[in-house]
């Protein structure tokens, strides 16, 4: 079973920020590691955190490329820190303000 962990999708992300990858290519690394089904999301993190991250996951992999929002990553990172008492509102920052309409 291939894992996905909440640091590397942080270092993804990061590396999206910085520039280092382009919205293309951020995109393909959650297709890639996103669509198995044998692949595990956060394994030992807590509830919101695992929702968080297919969240995430999901939104870049099905987003149209240039409706990525640099402010998403901030959004992304907040999210991925929430807990039952935020995570309604950071999920509505991620995926209403994180992306262009």
């Amino acid at each position: 079973m291939t894992e996905i962990t909440k640091v590397q999708l942080i270092e993804q992300l990061h590396l999206w920020n910085s520039q280092k990858i382009d919205n293309e290519q951020l995109q393909e690394w959650m297709v890639t590691h996103y669509d198995p089904p044998e692949v595990e999301i956060g394994l030992g993190e807590t509830e919101w955190v695992v929702d968080a991250m297919n969240i995430i996951m999901n939104e870049y992999e099905l987003a149209k490329l240039n409706k990525f929002k640099r402010e998403s990553y901030q959004f992304a990172l907040a999210f991925l820190d929430s807990d039952e008492n935020n995570f309604e509102q950071y999920k509505y920052y991620f995926v209403h303000d994180g992306f262009l309409d």
